[in-house]
């Protein structure tokens, strides 16, 4: 793509953005730019821009708010200690965000220029990427939209494929800590030949009632079981999961009805690399309860590009509960997969996959 840069009149000062990324949250504050390319069926994609952050102009008939045709991506960019920009498997995100566009009658943006767009964006915005103390970085949000003004189920016409940016802090405070899962009962998250394995919206807003019943119950997260007999475990409101066994072995839920997620798939290459077979296959919540009781299971983590590993303490459902398999902290597998991938990101383990890719 030729992409075109306007420049900010009015970037943040160096004092406003100093006190920004000394505790920048998660999602609050964005960068000065964004991307934009748009797309027609006679033009295809074009007019690829970078242009100052600022507020975008829809008509209330724009299809994306009536019938939910979009998509997006999650993905960080890490400084390292010489300065360089990093990030990881970009390549892995766009190539997602194509079967997702997929799934979504979408037109497919091409892998190269997704990696270029967000390239771009980080290049210009660099001075954004804090520093790597406290695991802070800068989280980038690439998505797609139905931006044709009509009423009617059919593909749009006219589509926009946006990058954003956010400075991102620790998404632990204070340590890593095992989180308290909800186990619900009654609502799925998707069903065999719909949009879980889709990055879209509408999956994460079909959690959000499940996830307000797990803070009912003073638990951090919800864990969905499949739609069709309600008895296999799929994933978290927004994370992969993972179990140790005693003998060694993983267990990963199979996709198909969930999210391929990034960090997943690297777990997979990691753990297989540290000597552990993983194996990616349909777990029961049965077996999970029952291992974690017989101790055949012994460690349970979550994965996903925000929190990156995530050890699970309790399970909690209506009326029962199945305690820590490793008590108040995380397992020491869970813990070693979490540093190594870390240190890998940030660059303090060498990258013997090829997933990392620089920037600048």
């Amino acid at each position: 793509m030729e992409i075109r840069t306007t420049r900010s009149e009015q970037p943040r000062s160096d004092a406003d953005l100093a006190a920004i990324l000394a505790k920048p949250g998660f999602g609050v504050h964005f960068t000065d730019h964004m991307f934009t390319v748009e797309w027609t069926p006679e033009a295809g994609w074009h007019e690829a821009r970078i242009t100052p952050y600022a507020p975008l102009s829809l008509d209330p008939a724009t299809a994306v708010l009536h019938y939910a045709q979009e998509t997006f991506e999650g993905m960080k960019a890490y400084r390292h200690d010489d300065g360089s920009i990093w990030t990881f498997r970009p390549e892995e995100n766009a190539q997602r965000m194509v079967r997702s566009s997929r799934r979504l009658a979408f037109p497919v943006l091409d892998p190269d220029d997704f990696v270029q767009a967000v390239d771009a964006l980080v290049t210009v915005d660099q001075r954004w990427v804090p520093d790597a103390d406290g695991e802070k970085t800068l989280y980038v949000r690439p998505f797609m939209i139905a931006t044709e003004a009509f009423l009617g189920v059919r593909p749009s016409q006219h589509v926009t494929f946006m990058v954003i940016a956010s400075p991102a802090g620790a998404y632990f405070k204070g340590g890593v800590k095992p989180v308290t899962l909800w186990l619900t009962e009654e609502y799925t998250r998707a069903g065999r030949g719909g949009m879980g394995a889709a990055k879209t919206g509408g999956n994460y807003a079909s959690s959000l009632v499940a996830q307000q019943e797990a803070t009912r119950h003073g638990c951090d997260q919800v864990v969905f079981l499949d739609a069709q007999q309600g008895r296999y475990v799929e994933e978290l409101g927004g994370m992969n999961m993972y179990f140790v066994l005693a003998d060694g072995r993983i267990v990963t839920p199979e996709t198909g009805t969930i999210l391929e997620g990034i960090t997943r798939s690297a777990i997979i290459e990691l753990a297989g690399k540290m000597g552990h077979q993983v194996e990616e296959r349909k777990i029961s919540i049965d077996e999970w309860r029952e291992g974690v009781a017989g101790g055949q299971i012994t460690e349970v983590f979550a994965c996903g590009t925000a929190a990156v590993v995530t050890p699970v303490g309790r399970l909690l459902w209506d009326g029962g509960e199945a305690p820590s398999p490793t008590g108040e902290e995380g397992g020491p597998l869970t813990m070693r997969i979490r540093r190594e991938l870390v240190d890998i990101q940030l660059g303090r383990a060498e990258d013997g996959f090829g997933w990392m890719h620089r920037v600048v």
